[in-house]
């Protein structure tokens, strides 16, 4: 390959990796056709773009945006698996498509300047994505309103339910006093 070709690819590729915080590197060696057809358009319908590179110009493009700890992954023949929600997202797409494609081999992933080896990647996959952990904390903020809100409407109800009950008792009562006086004395004329 001519070294011109080299840094057409090494630029398409920093394009593709630029504003990436994180990834995953796969290898597809042993991959069927069919199967790599499907597991593409299965990880594309999850907003997952998948690029087969070269170890060395893939290199060259994580030093030029950042991510030259993703280097310690590639060996062999990688593809770069990239988008969906979050890396944690894509690496439990993979571990899901590795269980049909049993030749899909997981070599690991790069999340916000830590690298997952293939060992760690069980671990990754269990992390929350930032959708679920804005929504734990979220929930983590409102619990205690909903409690402090609960503490006062408690009692609140209850002095409102005796009110209420005093207030409907009344009228009886007034109406067996009425019953017990004695009734006037007609007057005389």
């Amino acid at each position: 390959m001519s070294k011109p070709v080299k840094a057409l690819l090494r630029k398409e590729l920093v394009k593709r990796l630029s504003g990436a915080e994180s990834l995953a590197v796969l290898s597809l060696s042993g991959v069927d056709a069919v199967s790599a057809n499907s597991l593409r358009r299965n990880l594309r319908s999850k907003n997952i773009r998948l690029a087969v590179v070269r170890n060395s110009i893939a290199r060259q493009a994580f030093k030029e945006v950042g991510l030259e700890k993703a280097s310690t992954l590639l060996e062999g023949p990688c593809a770069l698996a990239l988008g969906g929600e979050s890396v944690v997202s894509v690496v439990r797409e993979l571990l899901e498509q590795a269980k049909t494609i049993k030749t899909v081999n997981l070599r690991g992933a790069l999340m916000e300047g830590e690298v997952f080896g293939a060992e760690r990647l069980d671990e990754l996959s269990k992390y929350p994505t930032r959708a679920e952990a804005i929504s734990g904390l979220v929930a983590l903020v409102l619990s205690p309103g909903k409690r402090l809100s609960a503490a006062l409407r408690g009692p609140g109800g209850r002095l409102g339910g005796a009110i209420k009950t005093i207030e409907e008792k009344a009228p009886k009562e007034e109406a067996a006093k009425e019953e017990a006086a004695p009734a006037p004395a007609p007057a005389q004329a």
